[in-house]
C-alpha cells in the first residue's frame, strides 16, 4: 500500500504531517492554503497557475517546478526521467510559453544500480530533444540506502511567454467551450499496472508527451485561448474543480462525450476507480470561447499529441463555482474533489 501525507487541521493535537493513504486532492489544497500562501505571498504566487508569469527587461516569461517521485521508476511508456521532462515543459506550455530550459536536481538512493541511473538520464535527453528544451544546470545528492526510494528528480523550468494575453481561470467566461486533447487515464493505469503486478486484455502505456505543439498550433491559429490546465495529479476532474472553484463559475460535462479508451474504462470498473480523477502526461484541457470551438478542434486534430480532441462540455452563468456532469442516463451528478488521491505516487 502507499501512501501521502496528510495535513491535519488547525489547532489539532498532532499538528504534524502525517502518513495516511491518500493525499492529493483537498489535502494539497489544504497544505498550499494553511501553510505556503500565508508564509510565500505575492501576485506571481497568488495567481495559483501551473507556473508564475514574470516580466524581465520587456521578457515576458514562465517559470515553474516539479518533483517527481513515481513508483515505479520505469513503467509502460516512459520512466521517471522522461515524466520529469515532460511534466516541467508542460507546466509552461499551460501558461502559454514556449519551453526554453531547465533544471535537474537528482537525489539518488545508496544502492541505485548504474544501469537504471543511465537508462533515466537517456529518457530525460531524448524527451528534451522532443520537446524543445535544454537541460543547462542541475544538481545530485546521494542518500542512505532506505532513504530515497532509488530515484527523485526535482526540475525547474523557464519558458518564454507567447501568448498574447494571460491564461487562466480569471479569463473563463459563461459560454465557453471545453475541450479535451485526448483520452483519459492512460498514464494512472500503466504504473498501477505494474505496480501491482496486473495484466489488462490489451497493453495500457502511459501517454508521458510534450503538450506545446498543440499550444502553439491554436495560438498561430488565432484562437483565443482563455485557460488551459494538463490534467496530471487528481485528473480531469480535479482540474475543472480547481478552474470552476477559481472563477466562481458552474462547468456542465457530457459524460457520452468524455474519451475515454474501452481497455482504460474497463481497467477502471474492474479496480473501483474513476476515469475522471486518473492521473495523465500528455492530455490537457482547453477553454475557448463557444464561436471559436470548430476552428480549435480542427487546429488540435492536426497536431498529434491532440488529434482525437473532442469538445466535452461548456461554462454555465451563475455565481457557484461547481462541476456537474449529465450522466448518460439522463441524470446530473456533482463531480467533487476528491479528499485523497485514487493511485499515489504516479509522478
Amino acid at each position: 500500500m502507499n501512501f501521502q501525507p496528510q495535513c491535519p487541521a488547525p489547532g489539532a493535537a498532532d499538528d504534524r504531517i502525517q502518513m495516511a493513504h491518500g493525499g492529493g486532492g483537498k489535502m494539497t489544497q489544504r497544505l498550499i492554503d494553511q501553510v505556503f500562501l500565508p508564509a510565500f505571498s505575492n501576485s506571481a504566487l497568488d495567481a495559483l497557475h501551473d507556473g508564475a508569469l514574470l516580466e524581465l527587461t520587456g521578457n515576458r516569461l514562465a517559470f515553474t517546478t516539479d518533483s517527481f517521485v513515481v513508483n515505479p521508476l520505469i513503467f509502460p511508456g516512459g520512466n521517471i526521467g522522461d515524466l520529469a521532462v515532460y511534466g516541467t515543459a508542460n507546466d509552461l506550455a499551460m501558461c502559454g510559453a514556449r519551453p526554453r530550459y531547465l533544471s535537474a536536481g537528482f537525489i539518488l538512493e545508496e544502492g541505485l544500480p548504474m544501469e537504471t541511473l543511465r537508462l533515466i538520464v537517456a529518457s530525460m535527453a531524448e524527451a528534451a530533444h522532443r520537446a524543445g528544451v535544454t537541460i543547462v544546470t542541475g544538481d545530485t545528492k546521494v542518500v542512505d540506502k532506505g532513504k530515497g526510494d532509488g530515484v527523485f528528480i526535482n526540475t525547474a523550468g523557464i519558458g518564454t511567454v507567447e501568448s498574447p494575453s494571460p491564461i487562466g481561470p480569471h479569463a473563463v467566461q459563461p459560454g465557453d467551450s471545453i475541450i479535451v486533447s485526448g483520452q483519459l487515464g492512460a498514464h494512472g493505469l500503466a504504473i498501477l499496472s505494474v505496480r501491482e503486478g496486473l495484466e489488462f486484455e490489451s497493453p495500457i502505456v502511459s501517454d508521458a508527451a510534450p503538450l506545446w505543439p498543440a499550444i502553439e498550433a491554436l495560438l498561430a491559429a488565432g484562437i483565443d485561448i482563455n485557460c488551459l490546465r494538463d490534467l496530471t495529479r487528481g485528473g480531469l476532474a480535479s482540474a475543472l474543480n480547481e478552474i470552476a472553484t477559481a472563477r466562481a463559475l458552474p462547468i456542465r460535462i457530457e459524460e457520452d462525450a468524455i474519451p475515454v479508451a474501452e481497455v482504460v474504462r474497463g481497467a477502471c470498473g474492474i479496480l473501483g476507480l474513476d476515469p475522471l480523477y486518473v492521473a495523465n502526461e500528455g492530455v490537457f484541457v482547453l477553454f475557448v470561447p463557444n464561436s471559436q470551438t470548430t476552428h480549435a478542434l480542427e487546429v488540435m486534430r492536426q497536431i498529434p499529441v491532440s488529434s482525437a480532441a473532442v469538445r466535452i462540455g461548456a461554462v454555465e452563468d451563475g455565481t457557484r463555482g461547481s462541476v456537474i456532469l449529465h450522466t448518460q442516463i439522463g441524470g446530473n451528478r456533482v463531480v467533487d474533489m476528491l479528499s485523497g488521491e485514487q493511485l499515489p505516487r504516479i509522478c
